[in-house]
């Protein structure tokens, strides 16, 4: 703008200055007035822009001393906790290598913990492959074996077990008690949960009330096959019934129905064993607790 009224006084001041001008001499002031007059809307353009530019990086300055500032403040309190927590350190007079070592040690307890249920979970896959093996092609039909969380489950169904509505084991049903049986007695360690489901059909007999009971005596009935008939001890078992409170399928339909009719025989180790070593740390992590849920006896097919 300045340029603009700088060469507008000087084209006045020759015109005044010189009187009359020829024509050749005006247009070539007329001329140098318009090259100087764009010159300094350019000029003028260019000093717009960088005003423009100069605020927006006035801005971002301002906004990265503020990023500073902040940096600056969370610096500081992370070196004064730092510094609180370098003075408790040196109050307390803590033994990092004692903490490493405790740490360590944890970690090897861990690693133990983790062994001791490896080896009960292949124990548990070698009692399960010795009964099924044992099963002849019939009576898998009505027995399913399953290894869930390190627990034995052998599920018998109600039609190989017992007449409708009734808790008295068939017959038929003795062989099978038996290979079960011979497993769990080689299996000394580990105890015994015989569990009895039905389906949600009330139960109509004159000495049984409902499933509850219905269930339970079909668990004891079990239980005491096991002990009278086949020679398991009695302190290992226990007799238990779920009534219709614990389906594995739909009572809605027959199939479902006769699924959730069944009879659980639950191997598991002994829970003081599993107590003991949550409990207590072994002293020398290379014995394994484990080794001691060996079978007594070599399984015999």
């Amino acid at each position: 703008m300045r340029a603009y009224l700088l060469s507008s006084a000087l084209l006045m001041m020759v015109i005044l200055g010189t009187g009359c001008v020829s024509n050749k001499k005006f247009a070539q002031l007329q001329s140098s007035y318009n090259n100087l007059a764009n010159q300094n809307r350019e000029l003028d353009g260019k000093y717009q822009t960088a005003r423009r530019d100069l605020s927006g990086a006035t801005a971002r300055v301002q906004s990265l001393e503020e990023q500073i500032a902040a940096q600056r403040t969370s610096l500081a309190a992370l070196q004064e906790a730092l510094d609180r927590c370098l003075k408790s350190t040196s109050e307390g007079n803590v033994n990092i290598s004692k903490l490493v070592d405790e740490i360590n040690a944890s970690n090897r307890y861990i690693q133990h913990l983790v062994n001791t249920k490896n080896k009960s979970d292949s124990l548990n896959l070698v009692l399960t492959n010795n009964l099924t093996r044992s099963l002849s092609r019939e009576e898998m039909r009505d027995v399913d074996v399953q290894v869930l969380k390190g627990v034995v489950y052998i599920s018998l169904s109600d039609n190989m077990l017992y007449k409708s509505g009734s808790y008295e084991i068939l017959p038929r049903a003795s062989e099978t008690l038996s290979k079960i049986a011979k497993i769990i007695k080689d299996y000394r360690e580990y105890d015994v949960l015989i569990e009895g489901n039905t389906d949600n059909v009330p139960i109509s007999q004159k000495n049984i009330r409902n499933n509850w009971d219905l269930s339970a005596l079909r668990a004891s009935s079990v239980v005491q096959s096991l002990q009278n008939d086949h020679g398991v001890d009695p302190k290992r078992m226990t007799a238990g019934g779920r009534g219709e409170y614990n389906p594995i399928a739909s009572n809605d339909t027959e199939a479902g129905k006769a699924r959730n009719r069944r009879t659980q025989i639950i191997i598991t180790p002994k829970l003081d064993q599993f107590m003991e070593l949550i409990e207590k740390a072994p002293e020398n992590t290379d014995s394994v607790p484990g080794d001691s849920l060996q079978p007594a006896a070599p399984v015999q097919r």
